[in-house]
């Protein structure tokens, strides 16, 4: 039987996730597993040899072309394909084809308004809305995503420009602090500055138990100000993280 004879500087490979580089006129691209380059990008994974399929640089990775490399030395000044592979990974256009971009955007946008329904509330009923019409909210004020961005920072932007549509308010964190001695009666007034509202005050032999609301985002500086005030004798306690009405969950 005679055997197949397959060029030295092609490689077939297949089901690959393809990013692409030109430079000094040239084309470069490598072959990676698909959903890796992302992230490979954001520092969640660390192991090349789990976002690369081959540590090798091509011309053309569909007709398994091998750059050359004369070009590889005039463009990158070097013929290592690992490190010219991790140039690539860093600066080139992943390619995506139209079916699978819309499937990740539309992943991407149900991710954001599924974030926004979990960290905010309709002020007026203290409940949370319903992820469809949150949906429906961002697409009334023509929200677009942004896939380099991650849901989360994309969710906390979109929230003041969702206010214009629908009544929406962050969802309150809900403390329990307790303070003693002689800085209890202090630090309360100091605490009022930067909470919601006081769900509750008792005092007992000179301690203080309040049960109170507040913004998230406060509540690295109240913790700082407890710390530091008292000298981390005080208690904070978190009840909830999200104040919402009783019996409520996020709907789909």
């Amino acid at each position: 039987m005679s055997k197949i004879f397959t060029p030295t500087n092609q490689i077939r490979l297949t089901n690959v996730a393809i990013v692409r580089m030109k430079k000094t006129g040239k084309r470069f691209e490598i072959a990676c597993y698909k959903n890796k380059v992302i992230s490979w990008r954001n520092k969640l994974e660390n192991d090349i040899d789990e976002v690369l399929q081959t540590h090798t640089v091509f011309a053309n990775v569909s007709k398994g072309q091998v750059a050359k490399k004369e070009d590889l030395l005039k463009s990158f000044g070097t013929e290592d394909h690992t490190e010219i592979c991790k140039e690539i990974l860093a600066k080139g256009e992943l390619q995506v084809s139209d079916k699978e971009r819309h499937l990740a955007i539309d992943s991407m946008f149900k991710d954001i308004a599924t974030t926004v329904a979990e960290k905010c509330i309709n002020p007026e009923t203290t409940r949370p809305y319903p992820i469809s019409m949150i949906e429906k909210a961002m697409k009334d004020i023509h929200f677009s995503v942004k896939p380099n961005r991650n849901a989360k920072q994309q969710a906390l932007d979109i929230i003041p420009q969702l206010k214009t549509v629908m009544p929406l308010e962050r969802a309150q964190m809900r403390l329990k602090i307790t303070i003693s001695g002689r800085e209890a009666k202090k630090l309360r007034e100091k605490l009022l500055k930067t909470v919601k509202k006081i769900e509750s005050e008792n005092w007992d032999s000179g301690t203080l138990d309040l049960v109170c609301l507040i913004d998230p985002g406060q509540f690295k500086e109240i913790d700082e100000l407890i710390s530091s005030e008292t000298k981390r004798t005080g208690l904070l306690e978190v009840l909830n993280l999200k104040e919402i009405a009783e019996g409520d969950e996020i709907l789909e």
